[in-house]
């Protein structure tokens, strides 16, 4: 079938009853766009550029759908991790605001931070002294901090 010539409605009704879909569709509007990924917000992966309002859209509704888009902007990262704050591993270098609103979200996702500050590190330890099962390599000085949280905690 040719679906370039079908009408707006009918390529809305296409992609409504499977986003992935719209691969099929050359040049599909911002509209049909969003009801595909409304669909199936994977189906975001067959779009070439998707405009800002259908990678929020998408990674609404489901935050792991970020390892489709290519560079996302920082507010699409940061609606992700609020979603999922472990799908802060798809994205390629995220901002210092990025990671601390996936770490505020999911403490364990230092474990995808490539090299935590010594900030990031004292932020999830101040939630939980056992984070430190996940940060590699932490220094003395954050080993300490560890053991000034975990005697607090057994207080």
């Amino acid at each position: 079938m040719d679906y370039s010539t079908l009408s707006e409605i009918d390529k809305l009704c296409v992609v409504g009853r499977n986003g992935h879909n719209i691969q099929l569709i050359e040049n599909p509007s911002e509209k049909v766009q969003l009801a595909a990924v409304k669909q199936h917000s994977y189906s975001i992966a067959y779009i070439k550029y998707p405009s800002e309002k259908v990678q929020l859209e998408a990674v609404k509704k489901n935050g792991y759908s970020i390892q489709f888009i290519k560079n996302p902007s920082e507010r699409v990262q940061i609606e992700t991790v609020k979603e999922e704050g472990d799908s802060i591993q798809f994205i390629k270098n995220p901002s210092e605001s990025v990671i601390f609103t996936a770490l505020e979200k999911d403490p364990h996702v230092i474990e995808y931070i490539e090299t935590p500050s010594e900030e990031m590190m004292k932020f999830v330890i101040r939630k939980d002294w056992r984070i430190i099962a996940y940060i590699k390599n932490p220094s003395e000085e954050i080993k300490e901090f560890v053991d000034i949280h975990r005697s607090l905690s057994e207080d």
